[in-house]
């Protein structure tokens, strides 16, 4: 008796290399992907922007890496004691205008060459909703806590959002002729915007990306949302607010996006990082005893051999968290 609709994930048509340069962009969820693909020592760069949701935010970020685009104190805001910017996260914001803009402009020059070299443009997609200030007509990024009344509320069409990409995509073929675009839509529920009006959100999301991937060779579509709406489909997955996928869900999707991406060649290298960062994390009773000493012997000279394999990979630090452990 079958209690889960399970579903097979197509292959990526070109797998992710080690050796690949990534950028990924978008929600929150973009961010859980980034971080474990970071954690397993691939070359990504996870939301130069800070984390976005719509889909016009989202395409401006690049319109905005592709013009190296500099950030000025007029792009900046003040609200309470805190500088902003209507196009960033809060991660940015602060107390000193010039050290924000330090901040944006190092994510802007570090996103510029990252997307002229970029192999792999990762987009998460995660609400149709935008928010226009009512003062200038600008369609914001976070709203920064600024009262609701400083705003527009509009849900895009599936047209709004396909113009988009669709502009922000010919701009970047011919800057990157060989950059290929996957796109996630983010399973997170956005419950503030109403349940029925989130699925809407969602379905126009959906529509929107199919349109786009069906149109253009290098575009292709990773199943996140429905890994975990379909196939896992219950709130034991969800965090204690049941909006946010949980870790045992993030993991879930992770694992389903690496027998995806990677060839069958490379989830072996896969697994001896995780077993590495595994024993790297690991914390000793005993320090000094002579079976510690010996499980650090081992893995220093596994970290060596896989260094002398992959001299591409950025292991330094994890040998000397081993070696740094002799005594």
């Amino acid at each position: 008796m079958n209690f889960r609709l399970t579903f097979p994930v197509t292959p990526f048509p070109s797998p992710l290399q080690y050796s690949d340069r990534l950028l990924l962009v978008g929600s929150c969820f973009a961010e859980e992907i980034g971080t474990r693909l970071a954690g397993h020592y691939f070359d990504a760069h996870v939301n130069p922007h800070g984390i976005l949701y719509n889909p016009i935010s989202i395409t401006q970020a690049i319109h905005s890496y592709l013009d190296n685009k500099v950030y000025t104190r007029e792009d900046l805001f003040q609200q309470g004691d805190l500088w902003h910017s209507w196009d960033h996260h809060s991660r940015f914001s602060g107390l000193d205008p010039e050290v924000v803009l330090a901040g944006i402009n190092a994510q802007q020059a570090a996103a510029s060459k990252r997307l002229e070299e970029a192999d792999w443009l990762m987009i998460t997609l995660g609400s149709a909703h935008t928010y226009t200030l009512q003062e200038s007509g600008k369609v914001v990024g976070n709203c920064h806590k600024v009262p609701a009344s400083a705003f527009y509320k509009k849900m895009l069409t599936a047209q709004d959002i396909i113009s988009a990409i669709d502009n922000a995509m010919h701009r970047l073929f011919f800057r990157n002729r060989k950059v290929k675009i996957l796109f996630t839509i983010s399973p997170v529920r956005y419950a503030r915007d109403g349940v029925v009006e989130n699925n809407l959100s969602k379905a126009i999301l959906l529509q929107a990306v199919h349109h786009m991937v069906n149109k253009f060779d290098r575009l292709f579509y990773f199943p996140a949302y429905e890994l975990v709406v379909d196939d896992l489909r219950d709130y034991r997955f969800y965090k204690e607010d049941l909006v946010h996928p949980n870790e045992m869900a993030i993991d879930y999707v992770w694992e389903h996006f690496i027998k995806a991406g990677l060839t069958a060649d490379d989830q072996p290298l896969l697994t001896q990082i995780i077993e590495l960062n595994r024993a790297a994390a690991h914390r000793p009773f005993n320090p000094e005893g002579k079976q510690h000493q010996q499980f650090v012997q081992h893995y220093i000279k596994k970290v060596e051999h896989l260094m002398q394999q992959h001299p591409a990979l950025p292991l330094q630090h994890l040998l000397n968290s081993f070696t740094g452990q002799l005594k």
